[in-house]
């Protein structure tokens, strides 16, 4: 990405970010009650929690889940979704599962994975990783599928194997679609995190702000709700930057 336009994705990220604080600040001021603090009291919190480190506790909590979650999760429906969209007997295979459990709410199951996983992490991380991996596996395939034949014959009469077309052909044609899945995988994933958390745990963003609620520390529970929010923003800046890297040959044509 060239400088001019880190410049102004920095400077619409910046407007926005006003813009929300704004309007935040009218409605606290409007409805002056102590259920909406103002922006400034969150903000004041959030720096006092980060600096006690109570609150930094339960965000390395939530972002261990997720960075766990991904790891396992992007690999294998990366490889399986770009396979699949490759193969057609892979493809009869793999879609009516895709079809089958892909839509449906993955939240909804999270009792029954706590049954077979227990409280702890494993059950968070599994409902994390799952919403990742359908996310991914579907875009892949359907990436995998788009990739022009013409590009796959030049390949093949230039000798080259299927695991050359597979690294140089496939995989680059589908990289963009797939970090666009990771975008949404992983702001449903945050989204979920919350519900996971809240569920028999002691830890997390999602935990934190329950029990600020539960308190009637509202301004703990913005300065939670902000904390999370910052995280996801990190997630996507660090998607946007390792396609900026991946991906510098778009700026380039």
């Amino acid at each position: 990405m060239r400088g001019r336009d880190r410049l102004a994705r920095a400077a619409s990220l910046a407007a926005a970010l006003a813009a929300v604080v704004g309007a935040w600040a009218v409605a606290a001021a409007l409805v002056h009650r102590p259920f909406l603090p103002s922006p400034w009291s969150a903000a004041s919190r959030l720096a006092a929690r980060l600096a006690d480190g109570s609150l930094a506790l339960h965000l390395g909590a939530s972002a261990r889940r997720v960075g766990i979650a991904l790891a396992l999760a992007a690999p294998a429906a990366a490889a399986l979704g770009l396979a699949s969209g490759r193969s057609k007997k892979l493809d009869a295979f793999v879609s009516p599962f895709v079809y089958l459990l892909h839509p449906l709410p993955k939240v909804a199951f999270l009792p029954i994975i706590m049954q077979f996983l227990g409280l702890g992490d494993g059950a968070k991380i599994f409902l994390i990783g799952v919403i990742i991996f359908g996310q991914i596996l579907v875009s892949a395939r359907d990436a995998a599928r788009a990739v022009p034949e013409a590009f796959i014959e030049s390949m093949r009469s230039l000798g080259a194997t299927r695991t050359a077309i597979a690294r140089h052909v496939v995989f680059p044609y589908a990289l963009p679609a797939l970090l666009s899945a990771l975008r949404v995988g992983l702001g449903t994933a945050i989204a979920v995190l919350f519900i996971a958390e809240s569920f028999a745990s002691e830890t997390g963003l999602g935990w934190y702000i329950v029990d600020a609620w539960t308190r009637v520390d509202y301004a703990d529970m913005y300065a939670a709700i902000v904390a999370l929010s910052l995280f996801g923003l990190a997630c996507y800046l660090v998607v946007d930057g390792a396609e900026a890297f991946l991906c510098r040959w778009r700026d380039e044509n």
